[in-house]
């Protein structure tokens, strides 16, 4: 793999605006807190938003097209944090100077398009990250080593209800107006759904066939505080089930709407010698953010909670809990990657495996049977 292995790594990141985007509110002050990063360039569209930008950051370099940044010799790593359709574009970009890259989720606004990104980033030998940020929830991994472990026995079912919010209300943010055609890749499917599934396999293992339903049922959005309103096609809320590679049954329900702070979310996993029931310590958090309560009740009707062991918290104690902790794992997950030449994880081919699989859910609902997972 190529690219500097020696610390600090050059960061550009495409999309750093400092009013309200995901990259400020979560990747700088997550790679703020990792020896290993230093911000060294920002790109946005206008060239006083990215002076802004840099100002924040702290960074030397402000750019308005992503290939400049990519080019530049301080930039080691580049990370597309733009909205879904622009991806792409910055993921080429990137592999065409042979840097490495961190694309935030969905990856792409396709699976296809996702395909070509994962083929390119292979040839290219680059480490390729995608922000599937729950795979470095603290949580998440100590439930699966739980798992693989044999603490509850064998498998047999598993039960999520996950709030899909902001999506699939009546009304949405003006931030997110743009979202409303599925052509741009961003919506209750592609962002809530992708991340609870990514997790659930991060957890259980890989789906092999899934049944759906999906249901729209607002044509049109109150576009917040501004009084007009835009058409929508995208589905608000999902109802999925499904079979494991294991063989365990699974049952998925995102619900859409436009809360503030949506009440999370709860999950049981099911095996022949217990059950777990997870639920988020803070109100209001995400599966893919939240730290988990983890209680274990066992067939003998005993119940426990079991507390994650402090070997799982592998960053800085200054790192909030939620989004920027595992951000921040997925940075340094991607360091450590690029340090020992090998393959980050989430990378490019579990980023395409999720593509793939949200489109054998929309499959399933539009034809109203069961459909198999298209394997890489």
């Amino acid at each position: 793999m190529t690219g500097r292995t020696t610390a600090p790594l050059g960061v550009g990141i495409v999309g750093a605006n400092p009013t309200g985007s995901w990259a400020a509110a979560t990747h700088l002050p997550a790679l703020a807190q990792l020896p290993e990063f230093r911000v060294t360039a920002v790109a946005t569209t206008k060239r006083a938003s990215a002076e802004a930008a840099a100002e924040a950051a702290g960074a030397r370099h402000a750019f308005t097209d992503a290939a400049d940044l990519a080019a530049h010799p301080e930039v080691d790593l580049v990370v597309a944090a733009i909205k879904s359709p622009g991806h792409a574009a910055v993921v080429r970009a990137a592999l065409a100077a042979g840097k490495h890259v961190v694309c935030e989720w969905p990856m792409g606004t396709s699976a296809s398009e996702a395909a070509e990104l994962t083929a390119a980033a292979a040839t290219a030998g680059v480490v390729h990250t995608v922000v599937l940020q729950g795979y470095h929830s603290p949580s998440a991994n100590f439930v699966k080593d739980l798992l693989a472990a044999g603490r509850i026995g064998a498998v047999s079912a598993i039960t999520l209800v996950a709030a899909g919010d902001p999506f699939g209300g009546s009304s949405i943010r003006p931030e997110l107006a743009w979202s409303t055609d599925p052509g741009k890749g961003s919506g209750l499917l592609t962002i809530m759904a992708g991340h609870v599934l990514g997790v659930l396999e991060h957890l259980a293992g890989e789906l092999t066939e899934v049944s759906a339903v999906l249901a729209t049922l607002h044509d049109e959005l109150t576009v917040l505080g501004t009084g007009r309103t835009v058409p929508n096609r995208q589905p608000g809320q999902l109802a999925m089930a499904g079979r494991l590679a294991c063989g365990a049954v699974v049952t998925v329900t995102v619900h859409g709407g436009h809360a503030d702070a949506p009440h999370g979310f709860a999950l049981y996993i099911r095996g022949t010698e217990g059950t777990l029931t997870i639920t988020p310590v803070q109100a209001g958090m995400y599966l893919h953010w939240a730290d988990w309560r983890i209680e274990l009740r066992g067939n003998d009707g005993a119940v426990s909670e079991i507390q994650v062991p402090d070997h799982y918290r592998r960053l800085p104690s200054t790192l909030p809990a939620g989004p920027i902790a595992h951000v921040a794992g997925l940075y340094r997950e991607t360091a450590t990657a690029i340090a020992e030449g090998r393959t980050a994880r989430p990378d490019f081919t579990i980023g395409l495996r999720q593509r793939r699989l949200l489109d054998a859910v929309t499959a399933a609902a539009e034809t109203g049977m069961r459909r198999q997972v298209t394997a890489l």
